[in-house]
């Protein structure tokens, strides 16, 4: 017997500073039966510091031909791509040729690095490219804001990221890996 979605409720507002943005998003978050509550609570993070009317959660591990969420254009075409992991240099590509921008967030406790180390020559082409690492203290942190029903906070200033609950507001730790400085 295959094993389904475990679905969340999540009530998320985002108070983003540096892009004035300021909205409450009620999100229905499906956690696949390989993903992990701290990915799926990634991806949450994802949707906040990117949010936008049109954003939206794919099928992700689902659908290897979606990310985890995208921003289509009103013509249809993709805006942004936003997947978590370490794709590689083949469905970068994909990526960066399919859409106007692409965030991946990638995360874990050693191989980011190890896969940041091997792919950071071969992504110089992209100029449509951004990678940033969630390091992995903040990953592990982000169980603890899990319930099936949720209240969360993503408060954005100055480049400063907070996410969590109003009892566990965490300082989420990333780092730009690409394109550096900015």
């Amino acid at each position: 017997m295959a094993l389904t979605a475990t679905i969340f409720k999540a009530e998320l507002t985002i108070s983003d500073m540096d892009r004035d943005y300021y909205a409450t998003h009620n999100l229905t978050v499906a956690l696949h039966p390989s993903e992990t509550e701290a990915r799926m609570m990634l991806r949450l993070l994802a949707f906040a510091l990117n949010a936008h009317e049109d954003l939206a959660f794919c099928k992700g591990i689902s659908n290897p031909e979606e990310p985890d969420l995208w921003q289509h254009n009103p013509n249809g075409t993709v805006a942004h791509w936003i997947e978590l992991g370490m794709p590689d240099e083949k469905r970068l590509r994909k990526a960066c040729g399919m859409a106007e921008r692409v965030t991946i967030y990638c995360y874990g406790a050693r191989a980011p690095q190890v896969w940041w180390d091997g792919m950071k020559n071969k992504v110089q082409r992209f100029d449509n490219l951004s990678v940033i690492y969630i390091d992995h203290e903040s990953e592990v942190a982000l169980e603890e804001c899990v319930n099936r029903t949720m209240q969360l906070q993503a408060m954005i200033q100055d480049g400063q990221v907070w996410f969590g609950t109003t009892d566990n507001n965490i300082e989420m730790g990333l780092s730009r890996w690409y394109p550096a400085g900015k």
